[in-house]
């Protein structure tokens, strides 16, 4: 089942604000996916993306992204919890597109100031990623008290993340070569 391709897989920043803890996740997740075996990866900061905000969907649609997410066999996000919820730029950047993220998989990395890690960042993406219809994987990824996970450097003071950044790559590698497979060689409504 193995395509000759690489895939696909950018690391999406998910918030804009000045001193983001999220970026040294992203920045490690974007090195850690980097290394795989068979992987091209980029990572996209929403903030540099230039979407207007004072309009929606299509119309606000950046013609470079769009093509990283049609080009995209998997995502990786990586999203701050902001009061429980996910940021709200994050939420705009993602709907500028549909029907590239059609049956493509997608990871969630949660980073929090608190105990909870973005567990409820997760929690309240997870319906959103699959009304855009991509495929969640059940593997997350959470930075608790992120303040405390990385030096001045940006450098992981904690590898006992490693293992589950791997197994939660594993995962998303494996949807996304099984969802790539499907998207190439089943159509949908055919009939028997």
């Amino acid at each position: 089942m193995q395509s000759d391709r690489p895939l696909f897989v950018p690391v999406i920043l998910g918030t804009p604000r000045r001193g983001r803890m999220s970026e040294n996740a992203a920045r490690l997740l974007h090195a850690i996916v980097e290394k795989r075996r068979g992987v091209e990866t980029e990572l996209i900061d929403v903030a540099t993306l230039g979407i207007p905000v004072d309009d929606a969907g299509e119309s606000a649609k950046d013609e470079a992204f769009s093509e990283a997410m049609n080009r995209a066999d998997a995502l990786v996000i990586v999203a701050p919890e902001y009061n429980h919820g996910y940021p709200g730029l994050l939420k705009h950047v993602l709907d500028t597109n549909l029907k590239e993220y059609v049956h493509k998989a997608v990871g969630v990395v949660g980073v929090s100031a608190g105990i909870f890690g973005g567990a409820r960042v997760i929690q309240n993406l997870i319906p959103v990623l699959r009304e855009l219809g991509l495929v969640t994987i059940f593997w997350d990824v959470n930075f608790t008290t992120v303040g405390t996970r990385f030096d001045e450097s940006g450098k992981l003071l904690n590898e006992s993340f490693l293992p589950r950044i791997d197994m939660f790559l594993d995962e998303l590698l494996w949807m996304a070569e099984t969802l790539r497979y499907g998207r190439e060689h089943v159509t949908i409504g055919a009939s028997p």
